[in-house]
């Protein structure tokens, strides 16, 4: 039997949704950019870009640095709200193993 999905619950779903859609997107532009670079503009890659190191590596590391980044927001933004319901502290804690204390 599924659980019964609140309002609120089904709102915040949509909400993680749409940010991690948004931030897919946004990381599917820059990505693009390093593939267009790469296929149309192959010499440009070699060239010095950042601390020595060549366009290339300055712009595959900037990438991971991206997507770093985008987790952490991310997390930040889809944390659990704290309404004080028990489903929000379960999901924030995991399940329920019915077990009490020590």
């Amino acid at each position: 039997m599924a659980p019964h999905v609140s309002a609120a619950e089904e709102a915040f779903e949509r909400r993680k949704s749409g940010i991690g859609i948004r931030m897919t997107l946004i990381y599917s532009v820059i990505y693009a950019g390093f593939v267009v670079l790469s296929v149309f503009r192959p010499s440009w890659m070699g060239g010095r870009a950042l601390l020595g190191l060549n366009l290339a590596i300055a712009y595959g590391l900037g990438l991971i640095l991206v997507a770093i980044i985008f987790a952490l927001v991310y997390n930040q933004l889809c944390r659990v709200p704290s309404s004080g319901s028990p489903r929000a502290a379960q999901s924030a804690t995991g399940p329920d193993t019915g077990k009490q204390g020590g």
